[in-house]
């Protein structure tokens, strides 16, 4: 069953290589390129502060770099643990795809903070395109992506979920603090009329 998969593996990674074009060689190396990524990042953020409230977005881009933080080094470790070499002759291992993990942990979360269709359909169309990319430049098999696409999203879904819990919770701990206080004052001018009378 193994030796079946790694020989799909081999076959997939050999027909999506062999269909090269001018067109296709610019956008996947554009893709996988770090300038895209500080372009994507750059303009994440910039969306992140015009559609969050002013106190919102810090909490979003602080789950947004724990996500691919935790993308990062999750994948890294699988990484050294499964030593699978890469397609190409290239030092590191390939299994699995850190490109993968943290475009489809990005993808994950923010689709599932900001519910929009179109903007959730970019992301993840971005996603597919940098994890095709991996496989079409030969650095890294399908089944490298897949599984990273998986990972990814999982902890895009995980961190977010968290992240909603700490800013309810946060949220109703300042606004008790507020009721409270509110609560006190109130019997404190009652006290005072009490008092004047």
């Amino acid at each position: 069953m193994i030796q079946w998969l790694i020989e799909l593996d081999k076959k997939l990674l050999l027909y999506v290589n062999s269909m090269h074009s001018p067109t296709w060689d610019a956008t996947t190396g554009w893709a996988s390129g770090k300038m895209s990524w500080i372009l994507l990042y750059a303009g994440l953020l910039l969306f992140i502060i015009y559609k969050e409230r002013p106190y919102r977005f810090i909490f979003t881009i602080l789950f947004v770099a724990i996500t691919v933080m935790l993308c990062d080094q999750i994948s890294m470790l699988i990484k050294y643990l499964v030593e699978h070499p890469r397609p190409s002759y290239h030092t590191e291992f390939g299994f699995l795809s850190s490109h993968a993990t943290s475009v489809f942990g990005l993808a994950a979360f923010l689709s599932n903070q900001f519910k929009h269709f179109r903007w959730s359909l970019f992301l993840f169309a971005w996603a597919v395109l940098v994890a095709y990319s991996r496989v079409y430049l030969g650095m890294n098999y399908p089944l490298d992506v897949i599984c990273g696409a998986v990972l990814g999203a999982l902890t895009g879904i995980h961190c977010h979920m968290i992240k909603v819990w700490t800013v309810v919770y946060i949220e109703r701990h300042f606004a008790d603090r507020k009721a409270v206080k509110r609560q006190a004052k109130r019997h404190e001018e009652r006290w005072k009329k009490l008092n004047n009378i």
